[in-house]
């Protein structure tokens, strides 16, 4: 395409008429240059719409100027819809509203930008859902949805999201804008009356499906689960293979449905939605080899499942590499399968589910389906955790490390199930032939598995390949009656196959029913029909051309192959983008902006590495201000399930910005606060706490330093830990000494009698918040154990949050200096702060990558609750507590949910009898030093007002609130009032002991 030569006068124009933003620099267009697909193209400019009227404005002066127009919302597009050389019009930040809820009709009325799992966040409490749940719904929104035609696990139950699409407000291609809508024989011969664009539509899309009923008959496939093409099968008597009931009514939106944008802009829909099931239970149905568990799936369907997903022994052996997903995995699997298939039952009691699951079992037994196993779940939290690991399929299988990746362009074909087995047999042949391996997962009750052939797109021997499965797959398709697109969409990695597919005589008609919609092309041109020479192959994202600039790497980057490989993980599939539930991503959610996402990012840093944004860009301002709001949190590097560590990568930016740009004296001061607080604390605690506390100086710490004077700075202690602890006599161990025990009892935390244990003072709760460590060794000699301190300085975790790497590597060595000789002695090493403690499980690797005391020192590193509740589960602690009732909300740290989880949280906080809840409550806001920094002031509070505060704030005063991070206790205290606890001190508190 060329760029419109009328380009300049219709930004202008469009610029006075709108209340929005119109986004036309090089850093915004680059962000919305890609999707979740292959593909990379540059869009002419990007509008952020504030209401209906700056679309129909947009879509009024592209009729008139010429200018193509990209509806959008959350990008999760695969086959590459989601990108073009056209004005984007991203939908999510403003249009994204739940209009209304008709319960006893059963609709609801929502904006194009509302995400999935938001609506049916809003209809759980109703028992109501929207049926169609694709695997994106954590960032999909409902435009892009039904734009798109998806479907997901359910689709045996609920079919299409064209099913369910009632009514659709749109602005056609001249600006006219209408509802379309369910319309009688009476009705309908009136809206062919109408005048202009409107009235043509009505008058064309009836005729065609009336006098070429037969050729839409003969040329559409008859699987029920399709989304290629434009639906003209639903406006003809015996067009829709499906069971779900339909409305023989003349109803337009069904064509807007699955349309991928091309034919208009949705503003408004009305979607049916259905009851949520009374109860549900899973069969993990495990095999060892996929040809046996491809063959039983037609078995288990015959026991009317609602679901039968399958995840392939590619996908679970990825899935083990990511933290957060290997304890999912763990949950509902035994041992090492080849392959499982996610079966669902849906039941009013759990008698009857189990009886579904026990007729299952049996049913397979006497069929010889050559099933291991069968791992039966009840429990909702279970199923919660089997649900996840699913949706998460694409990602974990683009987390493979090189340049060799699982691609999507033959993965959404379908065929009916009994040759599923065969179709994938074959395809796979075919692959291996061509010297590429294949992985696949999904949809086994749909007979549509996402097959992903392993290509790199770095190299035009292996692009050559694309062209060649793709047509092999149609050829099959053919011959197995299924279809080449069953819920992706057709985009560009699909649509140059379409008239071989669907046939000429078919697809003549789908290019009448584009010109009829948009007789200039102005709406996504090239998707469904027509496409661009080489559609397939031409503006990847990648390419054979790709090359990235030379770039000294501070940090060790060997494990991702180099820091723009670290990059280059980011496919865009946007899980980043959720924003009702995980810690990922905190600036997103709060701000709805693609470029405080981990994807926007990665984009811009891989722009620059690439060439598509000047080299000179990588360290620039304007970099600066992308990565900014980046607060580390580290959810990424394990919710990511391409494990995209924006932590880490964000690390090494900061180091090369400072290098070119110099290091802000703010930044120095909160790298070195371990000094600073040494030389605070103690005499000088009382002069110093009154003089930060004086508004005048907190004025000028704004003004000159960028501290916000709106926050209460931590105070100092007028006797810090380390003084304490050195002046009391600790208690004696309760039995003989350390030397009686072996290493390898000392390792496994064995024989506490006499057992010694490392306390890690980090600097908060040496100098600020000393009872919560005076706490901590408290508990710790309660339980038999004699304290120790390391003696050392600071960890590195405050240099490492600004960047400063040469301090933190040198902090990091005189950690493990001290730490060393305690862990080669076997005593464990516990820490208090989340975000020290587990920096020696992995910064450290990458700033010492050659020290190989690094892994000895991480194997003995627990945090607080991690120890305490260790021993708990081997039986070793014993502790009186006063066993009185009590309830706790327990906030997570980052980094805790991150590398960890907070189960030993919940575990510990258990032990004296008390009920624990979680709060989903993302990040607290402040993490570390960017609360207290004035220009993230304000953002910083609207993540912790998000669910944080609100939660806090309805506790009863009875309810203990704790939190492990130093950060997040002042940032409840500073929004709420509540005053949180350390664990360490919650359990202080409930043991029966002298205060």
């Amino acid at each position: 395409m060329t760029t419109p030569s009328a380009l300049p006068d219709f930004l202008a124009e469009l610029k006075k008429r709108i209340s929005g933003d119109l986004r036309t620099d090089s850093y915004s267009r680059t962000l919305y240059s890609t999707d979740a697909s292959l593909y990379q193209v540059m869009p002419l400019g990007v509008l952020i719409p504030q209401t209906d009227a700056d679309v129909h404005a947009a879509v009024e002066l592209a009729a008139k100027y010429k200018v193509p127009l990209l509806p959008r919302a959350g990008g999760s597009s695969l086959a590459g819809q989601a990108v073009n050389e056209a004005l984007v019009i991203d939908m999510t930040k403003h249009l994204n509203r739940l209009l209304e809820v008709n319960v006893e009709e059963q609709w609801v009325r929502v904006q194009p930008g509302l995400v999935y799992d938001e609506l049916n966040s809003h209809l759980r409490p109703l028992n109501l859902q929207f049926g169609p749940d694709p695997a994106s719904g954590s960032r999909a929104a409902m435009g892009g949805i039904v734009a798109n035609n998806s479907t997901g696990s359910h689709s045996i139950l609920y079919g299409m999201t064209a099913d369910h699409v009632l009514e659709a407000t749109v602005i056609l291609s001249d600006g006219t804008p209408t509802t379309f809508k369910p319309l009688q024989a009476a009705e309908l011969a009136h809206y062919q009356k109408r005048n202009g664009l409107e009235g043509k539509i009505y008058r064309r899309i009836h005729d065609l499906s009336q006098s070429q009923a037969e050729i839409i008959r003969a040329g559409t496939p008859r699987h029920w689960r399709r989304c290629g093409g434009y639906n003209l099968d639903r406006f003809v008597e015996g067009g829709v293979s499906y069971q779900w009931p339909k409305d023989p009514r003349f109803n337009l939106s069904r064509l807007i449905s699955g349309s991928e944008g091309t034919l208009a802009a949705i503003t408004e829909l009305k979607l049916n939605i259905v009851p949520l099931p009374e109860r549900t239970a899973l069969a993990i149905v495990q095999f060892d080899d996929i040809r046996t568990c491809l063959e039983a799936t037609q078995l288990i369907l015959q026991m009317a499942p609602s679901a039968v997903e399958l995840f392939d022994e590619v996908g679970m052996t990825l899935c083990r590499t990511q933290p957060t997903y290997a304890r999912l995995l763990e949950s509902f699997t035994s041992g090492r399968p080849n392959c499982i298939l996610i079966t669902e039952f849906y039941g009013e009691s759990e008698a009857e589910l189990q009886a579904k699951v026990e007729q299952l079992e049996r049913h397979l037994t006497a069929q010889k389906a050559g099933h291991s196993t069968i791992i039966p779940l009840f429990n909702s939290a279970l199923q919660a955790n089997v649900w996840a690991v699913r949706k998460a399929g694409l990602g974990l299988l683009m987390s493979m490390r090189g340049d060799h990746k699982p691609i999507p362009f033959i993965e959404d074909s379908a065929v009916p199930v009994e040759h599923l087995a065969e179709y994938i047999t074959r395809i796979e042949e075919f692959c291996r032939d061509l010297g590429t391996k294949v992985a696949y997962y999904a949809h086994a009750s749909g007979g549509c598995l996402h097959i992903r052939p392993m290509i790199n797109t770095k190299m035009a021997s292996e692009i050559a390949k694309l062209p060649q499965i793709s047509q092999f797959a149609v050829e099959l398709l053919g011959e197995y009656n299924g279809v080449w697109s069953s819920e992706h969409g057709d985009g560009r990695s699909r649509s140059w196959l379409n008239e071989k597919f669907f046939g000429k005589a078919l697809y003549s008609l789908y290019q009448e029913v584009k010109h009829t919609f948009d007789p200039d092309n102005l709406f996504n041109p090239g998707n469904i029909v027509n496409p661009l020479p080489d559609a397939q192959t031409s503006n990847l994202r990648f390419g054979a051309n790709y090359t990235t600039i030379s770039f000294q790497e501070n940090l060790d980057f060997s494990s991702d192959q180099g820091f723009h490989r670290a990059v280059e993980m980011c496919n865009g599939a946007g899980v980043c983008r959720k924003i009702t539930s995980g810690v990922m991503c905190p600036s997103f959610m709060v701000t709805r902006e693609e470029e405080h996402s981990t994807r926007g990012r990665a984009n811009a840093l891989r722009a620059a590495l690439s060439g598509t944004l000047p080299a000179e860009e990588l360290t620039s301002p304007r970099m600066y201000e992308t990565m900014d709001l980046c607060i580390a949190c580290k959810a990424c590097k394990t919710e990511c399930p391409s494990a995209v560590d924006m932590a880490k990568i964000k690390f090494e930016f900061l180091s090369h910005y400072y290098d070119k740009h110099g290091v802000p004296l703010r930044s120095k001061l909160f790298g070195d606060i371990n000094t600073l607080s040494h030389l605070s604390s103690g005499f000088p605690a009382l002069l110093v706490n009154r003089l930060t506390a004086n508004g005048l100086v907190r004025w000028g710490l704004e003004r000159f330093l960028g501290i916000s004077r709106q926050r209460t700075l931590p105070p100092f202690t007028a006797e810090p830990f380390t003084r304490w602890f050195k002046r009391r006599r600790p208690a004696p161990p309760k039995g003989g000494r350390k030397d009686s025990l072996s290493r390898g009892e000392r390792a496994g935390v064995r024989g506490i009698e006499g057992r010694q244990v490392a306390l890690f003072n980090d600097t908060f709760h040496t100098y600020n918040y000393p009872q919560v460590a005076i706490a901590a060794t408290e508990v710790l000699e309660a339980a038999g154990f004699e304290v120790v301190l390391p003696g050392h300085r600071c960890c590195g975790r405050p240099m490492m949050s600004k960047g400063l790497v040469k301090e933190a590597r040198q902090a990091a060595k005189e950690t493990i200096e001290r730490l060393a000789p305690l862990a080669e002695q076997g005593i464990p090493i516990v820490g208090l702060e989340p975000s020290c403690l587990l920096s020696m499980r992995d910064e450290y690797h990458y700033l010492l990558p050659n020290d190989k005391r690094v892994d000895l020192v991480a194997e003995h590193c627990f945090t607080f609750e991690e120890f305490i509740a260790k021993l708990a589960d081997e039986g070793q602690l014993k502790l009186a507590f006063k066993n009185e009732p009590g309830e706790v909300l327990l906030h997570g740290h980052c980094h805790q949910k991150a590398l960890s989880g907070t189960a030993a949280s919940h575990r510990t906080l258990t032990l004296p009898g008390y009920t624990v809840r979680e709060v989903d409550s993302s990040c607290c806001g402040m993490a570390g030093s960017f609360g207290y920094e004035a220009e993230h002031y304000e953002v910083s509070l609207q993540m912790g007002e998000r669910r944080l505060f609100p939660t806090v704030r309805e506790q009863a005063e009875t309810v203990i609130i704790a939190a492990a991070g130093v950060s997040c206790r002042q940032q409840i205290k500073h929004g709420t009032g509540r005053q949180p606890l350390h664990p360490a001190e919650v359990l202080r508190q409930a043991l029966n002991l002298p205060d």
